[in-house]
């Protein structure tokens, strides 16, 4: 029987109030992720010979690079541009400020603009649908003016809005100085950039990213194409957006979808329209022949139960807020290893979704992803007898 004097009672209620500030790290037991027995290791090819001055091959849904070149480099994009004033425009969408059958009076200044055009003229009165389908189709740049316009008062005003999303995304190589894409040397943007964004139209506004997937447009008995030659050679392709300027060169960002893998490419700077064209098909080939999408786990399951301390329970069920996707070279599911980390000590009360490890997914020792590790439960602070039995085993064991 262990007897406790005054003072180490002391002690103990001091470590209850005050608790202790160590903290150690301990990795599960590495996890192996299986795959059919079919699949064998193979090798990954190179990336094919691109001619652009900068691309970008990504997984839409992990994120994951798959090939890239200059991927950080500041470029002008020309037309990309209006991929980001579109998706101001389905914010807009989303929060009730405008709506697809609100009539758009046509300025002096948008009917003005040079480059492509939608071909409105001035006073006509112009659905928010019709200028979507100008910008996005047509690339018209009147289209642009006008719905900036009417969403913002001003083009300026529009383009702090752009500005803003850009920041808000991550879109740390970026910053816009109009709706259109028209050469300014403070208007530039990254292939990195670009597939950042690209990826969020697809995730935050799926309705309005099937606008990108049509092939021709027709207002005022003038039928225009879209300019995306991959809508009309790959099946598998519905968008996303070209651009040239003779200071840009040719760019196209492209998505595509093939069984349960979707992937974005960028291409910026390709010396014609069909280079444009082939160098993005060759990057979505390259990734859907030699790469494989594998749900590894899916969200609210539970992954582990750490020891929990000072709780109604012992142990604490962890799992991910989502579900989990990598992106491997096919036949490398085998080698998939994944290691779960916590916190020591994991203590109560703990709240539903917090955080208190990560997971880290690596290929050949090389890591692939770190995702966080949250509470499946809130499990509340236990009694007092349970408080000071825990600190007791905590005093033991670190003794």
């Amino acid at each position: 029987m262990i007897i406790f004097n005054r003072n180490t009672l002391i002690l103990l209620f001091a470590m209850l109030l005050c608790g202790t500030n160590t903290t150690t790290t301990y990795a599960d037991p590495v996890i192996p992720i299986t795959a059919p027995a079919s699949m064998q290791p193979t090798l990954t090819p190179i990336v094919p010979k691109i001619d652009a001055v900068g691309y970008l091959l990504m997984d839409a849904r992990s994120g994951t690079i798959l090939a890239s070149s200059n991927l950080d480099k500041r470029l002008a994009p020309a037309s990309l541009t209006k991929i980001m004033t579109s998706y101001v425009i389905s914010i807009a969408l989303r929060e009730g400020r405008i709506h697809l059958d609100d009539q758009v009076v046509v300025s002096k200044k948008a009917w003005q603009t040079g480059g492509s055009k939608m071909f409105i003229k001035v006073g006509d009165h112009v659905s928010v649908r019709d200028l979507i389908q100008g910008i996005i189709v047509d690339s018209g740049n009147d289209a642009c003016i006008s719905m900036a316009e009417h969403i913002a008062g001003s083009e300026d005003t529009f383009v702090s809005f752009m500005n803003q999303q850009a920041a808000q995304l991550g879109m740390t190589g970026t910053h816009f100085t109009d709706v259109n894409g028209l050469p300014d040397p403070n208007h530039y943007t990254t292939p990195r950039d670009m597939a950042i964004l690209a990826r969020a139209l697809i995730h935050n506004f799926p309705q309005d990213y099937a606008w990108y997937s049509q092939k021709w447009f027709t207002y005022r008995g003038i039928k225009q194409p879209n300019r995306n030659r991959l809508l009309w050679r790959n099946p598998n392709v519905d968008g996303i957006k070209t651009g040239h300027t003779d200071d840009a060169g040719f760019c196209l960002v492209a998505s595509a979808k093939q069984k349960n893998m979707r992937l974005i490419s960028v291409v910026m700077g390709a010396p014609s329209d069909e280079s444009r064209a082939q160098d993005s098909q060759k990057l979505l080939t390259y990734g859907f022949h030699f790469y494989e999408s594998r749900k590894l786990y899916s969200s609210e399951t539970v992954l582990a139960q750490p020891s929990l301390w000072f709780g109604t329970r012992p142990k604490i069920p962890v799992g991910l807020a989502k579900d989990l996707f990598v992106n491997i070279p096919l036949g490398q599911a085998r080698n998939l290893k994944t290691t779960l980390t916590f916190d020591q000590p994991l203590r109560a009360p703990t709240q539903k979704g917090q955080t208190l490890g990560t997971l880290e997914v690596t290929l050949h020792g090389k890591l692939l992803i770190t995702v966080p590790l949250i509470a499946l439960q809130t499990i509340p602070k236990g009694g007092m007898m349970r408080i000071l039995a825990d600190h007791i085993s905590l005093l033991f064991q670190r003794a």
